[in-house]
């Protein structure tokens, strides 16, 4: 395919999520020297198939990967305790595919249940008819400054896959099942649809995460711009006449950029409640234990820990709180009871 110009190349490749609000016809060469930075678009062809058998598209269908495929993809960081620690260097060598919905960095270490890594060769950075280098930071959404005007509901969790995005999607339709309208935002993660999708499939609207403010990965992002990018997307989200917003934070607690952004006024002021997804019983009590810390009021635990009823038990003698599954999550009456007591409480204080 290297025969082709650049423009039919681009035609012929598979372009992956974190490069979906860039408009690749205006692509109009190649930077095979410069320093590749986050955000960054490349254009690579994959040279071992490794971990990610799959590349999530712009539309969200997962392309199958073969030897020989040209694909376009940003450069980021990552941090994945269960997959991938990898960072940018300051080359354009053959490096690693480090996450689904197409960030190209370089594996630092990764999970003993993860496979080496799918291994990609940069033919070059993107540029465009200025010879300035793409990157998705071009086309973010502008900074705003929204009135709040809805309640606003956080997911965290003890961890990663600790089951804040179930949590998060079961919220969504018990809110919109009484009558709300809900949008949704994640704010910290790497950059992948899947979290997203489920959250536009329950009926948030808008559906907003991190990519759309320019950013592929939220690791080792300055608190200055972690907050900037938090204020930028609820005030978008707030501006789309909903009624309820459910914001994901992404991993744990002690990761850094989670804990910069929850020990933030800016975080605090805006949350009027958290729900907790934990994967035990120790995990849920240290996580609500430090929340409350941080002057949040956590609302109740959801997470891996509900799919044990003594797992169950355990959580509820330990917190104090209530434990609710998923279906009681998307229960309406459940839900409306919980949340507007709450609300009525931190309104009084």
């Amino acid at each position: 395919m290297n025969h082709l110009n650049l423009h039919q190349r681009l035609l012929h490749s598979k372009a992956a999520y974190t490069t979906r609000h860039i408009n690749l016809s205006e692509a109009a060469g190649l930077i095979t020297t410069a320093e590749p930075r986050p955000g960054d678009l490349v254009l690579a062809e994959v040279r071992k198939i490794g971990h990610h058998k799959a590349l999530e598209l712009r539309d969200g269908r997962r392309s199958s990967l073969f030897i020989g495929d040209e694909i376009v993809v940003a450069y980021g960081h990552r941090y994945a305790p269960d997959q991938f620690e990898a960072e940018i260097r300051n080359h354009l060598d053959p490096c690693d595919l480090v996450a689904a919905g197409g960030i190209a960095s370089n594996v630092l270490s990764r999970s003993v249940k993860t496979g080496i890594a799918t291994r990609i060769a940069p033919i070059g950075l993107l540029a465009n008819r200025h010879g300035q280098v793409i990157n998705v930071a071009d086309v973010a959404l502008p900074p705003i400054n929204a009135a709040k005007t809805a309640r606003v509901y956080a997911v965290i969790g003890s961890s990663m896959n600790a089951g804040k995005t179930t949590t998060a999607v079961s919220l969504i339709r018990g809110f919109i099942a009484a009558g709300y309208r809900v949008g949704s935002v994640k704010v910290t993660g790497t950059g992948a649809g899947g979290d997203m999708w489920r959250m536009m499939d329950a009926g948030a609207r808008p559906a907003l995460d991190f990519t759309s403010v320019g950013m592929v990965s939220t690791y080792k992002v300055e608190r200055n711009q972690l907050l900037r990018a938090f204020s930028t997307l609820t005030s978008h989200a707030m501006n789309s006449d909903i009624d309820i917003l459910i914001i994901e934070v992404a991993d744990g607690i002690y990761q850094q950029e989670t804990g910069l952004l929850l020990q933030s006024h800016e975080f605090r002021n805006l949350v009027d409640g958290v729900f907790y997804a934990a994967r035990d019983a120790v995990g849920a009590k240290a996580g609500v234990d430090w929340l409350i810390q941080q002057q949040l009021r956590v609302i109740a635990l959801s997470g891996v820990v509900t799919m044990a009823p003594l797992a169950i038990q355990e959580a509820t003698e330990a917190v104090g709180l209530m434990v609710l599954s998923p279906d009681q999550l998307m229960d309406p009456a459940i839900l409306e009871d919980l949340t507007s007591s709450q609300f009525a409480l931190a309104a009084s204080l």
